[in-house]
């Protein structure tokens, strides 16, 4: 290769990367979400000059060089509690912010299926976005952190539209203004008459208007449904516990006893429910009786019903089975119901096909070796008429797990987690941003425990009632309103993007049939 043709490989592919660090910037920590409405822009416009395979290409540096700075924290993570050494923590991160990428090369590779000039590509590559989203959700028990519309997190009027679309509906909306951004520019460098323009930018115009008119409205519906709402009291207890002596046998007692002062703490403010993070308990709660009869006395001490992460065994043919457990409790310590963790993290919790790939091990060998729990469990039911749906880590980024649950029942949503593999880095504000839509998506509250921060909660507006600070110890306490408001999104789930994801399939199929 010449340095000639390098120099034009490097022109051709700069606006791609130049996509990539502007939709990472949008993201936490940085959190600069204005971004994302010009995020897509130069990709978007260097396109049209490319042939389908560039373009493709194009789609691939944009996903590769944001997911690999969006996502950089699996280094660290997985060097410091895999025992992986850095020579391959590196291509790991290459490799899955590879897998990604593809993603984001189908976006751009699908945008040559509208002229440059067609008044409808906003909207194309709106559906385009959505359903390449929708993909990465779904396949290979799916990955959709850092879906675009998770960096809007905090503009409330706009994510309001989420109990009908889902943070789909969002990233949508997002996408589209940069393609109208996109053909503005593209029309004007070309010195087109941008009056010609109108057929796409008053209609993007209108639909961020009523979009936006729509959170403004609903917002005020929904305060006024919580003002007449009953409430409930809950804590959130996060013990800052760290990692490296969680499971040292020397710790356990001190650990139990961190949580209890914690909770006692919490207890002057007569709360119906306080919440532990994930596997707060480091060892199996009934089998180690001194333990047990610590954490009962805790409860009992305190006078509230608690929901506390374990780790918990159970026998099935013969041999131990190993879960990610809430259990909750009464008042009187007696355990009432619990939650096995469903979803569980590959190579993190478990190895996929570990019986035929036994070599493979798990990434993070200190997490467990879990099996996953009943898809038909339901919400946890606590301090009289009022239930928790619980959802455990990471599971509060699927849409579909905090659905069911309030479709069960659930009058609030707890999540719990154990954020202390990630360290000083942006992956626990990246977690909390996405239990943002899932209270606006479902209008239910919900409550955060996490062993290290962020631990809070939200409201059903999405507005963050309170946020805790990262390794410091925490008592958050709060009364969470039990609203019953219906959202579309409950009852019907991700219409919305199927649609998108249908329609560009058909667009695809016609547009091949005609090539032809």
């Amino acid at each position: 290769m010449t340095v000639l043709h390098r120099q034009s490989v490097l022109v051709r592919y700069f606006p791609a990367v130049l996509s990539g660090v502007l939709l990472t910037l949008a993201f936490p920590a940085f959190s600069l979400n204005l971004l994302a409405w010009v995020a897509l822009v130069p990709l978007m416009v260097s396109i049209p000059a490319m042939e389908k395979r560039q373009a493709f290409h194009a789609g691939l540096v944009t996903g590769a060089v944001h997911f690999l700075s969006l996502l950089y924290w699996i280094v660290p993570t997985i060097r410091v509690y895999g025992g992986v050494p850095l020579v391959l923590a590196v291509p790991v991160l290459a490799l899955l912010a590879l897998y990604l990428a593809l993603y984001v090369a189908l976006f751009s590779g699908g945008l040559k299926l509208f002229p440059p000039s067609s008044p409808w590509m906003p909207f194309g590559a709106g559906a385009l976005w959505v359903g390449a989203e929708y993909l990465r959700a779904s396949l290979f028990t799916g990955f959709p952190w850092g879906a675009l519309g998770y960096s809007q997190y905090t503009n409330l009027p706009l994510i309001q539209v989420a109990d009908m679309a889902g943070v789909y509906g969002v990233s949508y909306v997002v996408v589209a203004v940069n393609g109208c951004f996109a053909l503005v520019w593209r029309s004007w460098k070309k010195g087109a008459r941008l009056s010609r323009l109108g057929l796409t930018v008053v209609p993007v115009i209108v639909m961020v208007i009523l979009v936006v008119g729509y959170g403004l409205v609903r917002q005020e519906t929904v305060r006024k449904a919580m003002a007449d709402a009953t409430g409930t009291k809950v804590s959130v207890v996060q013990g800052n516990i760290s990692q490296a002596v969680k499971w040292d046998q020397a710790y356990k007692e001190s650990t139990v006893d961190a949580y209890c002062r914690l909770s006692r703490q919490a207890g002057a403010e007569a709360p119906d429910l306080v919440v532990w993070p994930e596997t707060a308990l480091p060892f199996y709660y009934g089998r180690e009786k001194s333990l047990s009869d610590r954490v009962d006395r805790c409860i009992r001490d305190t006078g509230a019903s608690f929901l506390v992460g374990s780790p918990a065994l159970g026998e099935k043919n013969s041999s131990y089975t190993y879960y990610n457990r809430a259990y909750m409790f009464n008042r009187f310590s007696i355990v009432t119901g619990w939650y096995d963790k469903v979803h569980l993290v590959p190579f993190g919790e478990y190895v996929p096909l570990g019986r035929y790939l036994p070599f493979l091990g798990k990434i993070t060998a200190s997490a467990g070796d879990f099996s996953p729990g009943s898809r038909g469990a339901g919400p946890l039911g606590f301090g009289g008429d009022a239930s928790a749906g619980v959802l455990t880590c990471f599971e509060v980024i699927f849409p579909s797990l905090a659905r069911k649950m309030v479709a069960r029942g659930g009058g609030i949503l707890v999540t719990i987690t154990n954020d202390a593999w990630f360290g000083y880095t942006s992956a626990p504000e990246q977690h909390f941003s996405m239990a943002v839509f899932r209270a606006v998506e479902n209008r239910r509250p919900v409550a955060r425990a996490a062993n290290t921060g962020i631990s809070g909660f939200i409201d059903p507006r999405g507005r963050i009632m309170a946020a805790t600070g990262l390794y410091t110890e925490a008592v958050r306490t709060r009364t969470l309103p039990l609203v019953k408001i219906k959202t579309l999104y409950s009852v019907a789930g991700d219409w919305f993007a199927v649609i998108c994801f249908v329609a560009i399939t058909l667009v695809f199929m016609v547009k091949r049939r005609l090539g032809r």
